[in-house]
């Protein structure tokens, strides 16, 4: 009994230590990508303002600081954010390491396409919130700019709120575009079937926009901005369930076969 406790110990520690050392190596990377982008802080900074510069106009409009430390603070905050996109692939090849060994050759093809498309629909996501959605909807909120009523109104945005409002709407979108993934996992856990899926899709239109309410500042244009693309995603990730399930029964059919054989 005591032995049969100890041997199950062992391998407990051995997960327990490379575990530790996953981690190690995600921090490690996280941390060498932070010195790198706390260095480039301005430059990025610089990069991530271009929607706001775009909707001003050219030599139009300014960022202020309110608070003495808010201008270092933000530049900390830009380059953790910065850190976090470059340092991915590193942590991301940490959690393959850490969870491969203990799949199957079989579950190993199914879990890697999943692994390498989540960055590349993030990394989709956040380039529509920057490429079109926020130029658009900072020329809607600087509509109100002029004289109303008598009395002049100019925008004075803060530089840690506009950096906040940016990484809402990455963020956002970003892991908007992650649904396809989701569902897709959830159909071959066994969770969810296309069926299902197709009968719910008035619920997931109405949780879309209510996603969208939330995850984005309180304008119509930036939550409709938000909610039809969910909308379309959860459309392709039935389609792209269709086409899984299909292939999934050929399979079966051809093994049923070759067993008769």
């Amino acid at each position: 009994m005591i032995r049969d406790i100890d041997d199950s110990r062992a391998p407990l520690m051995d997960h327990l230590i490379e575990l530790r050392r996953r981690l190690i190596w995600s921090f490690l990377a996280l941390g060498a990508a932070f010195a790198v982008c706390f260095y480039f802080a301005d430059d990025i900074y610089a990069f991530l303002a271009q929607p706001l510069v775009q909707a001003f106009g050219p030599g139009q409009g300014k960022l202020i600081y309110t608070k003495l430390y808010e201008a270092f603070f933000t530049e900390v905050r830009v380059a953790l954010f910065a850190a976090f996109f470059l340092a991915f692939p590193i942590i991301a090849m940490q959690i393959w390491l850490f969870v491969a060994p203990g799949l199957y050759a079989k579950e190993k093809r199914a879990f890697l396409p999943f692994l390498i498309a989540t960055p590349i629909l993030f990394l989709m996501g956040g380039a529509l919130a920057y490429y079109v959605v926020m130029p658009t909807a900072f020329r809607f909120f600087l509509k109100y700019q002029g004289n109303m009523g008598g009395i002049e109104q100019e925008a004075l945005p803060a530089i840690g709120e506009y950096l906040s409002m940016v990484m809402q709407f990455i963020f956002a979108f970003g892991v908007a575009f992650l649904l396809p993934i989701l569902l897709m996992l959830l159909e071959r856990a066994g969770l969810v079937t296309r069926k299902q899926l197709v009968g719910g899709r008035r619920y997931a239109i109405l949780v879309a926009f209510v996603v969208a309410a939330v995850a984005t500042p309180p304008d119509v244009v930036s939550q409709f901005m938000l909610a039809i693309p969910l909308w379309l995603l959860y459309e392709m990730s039935m389609i792209a369930i269709w086409f899984t399930e299909r292939r999934r029964a050929r399979e079966v059919t051809a093994s049923a076969e070759a067993e008769q054989g």
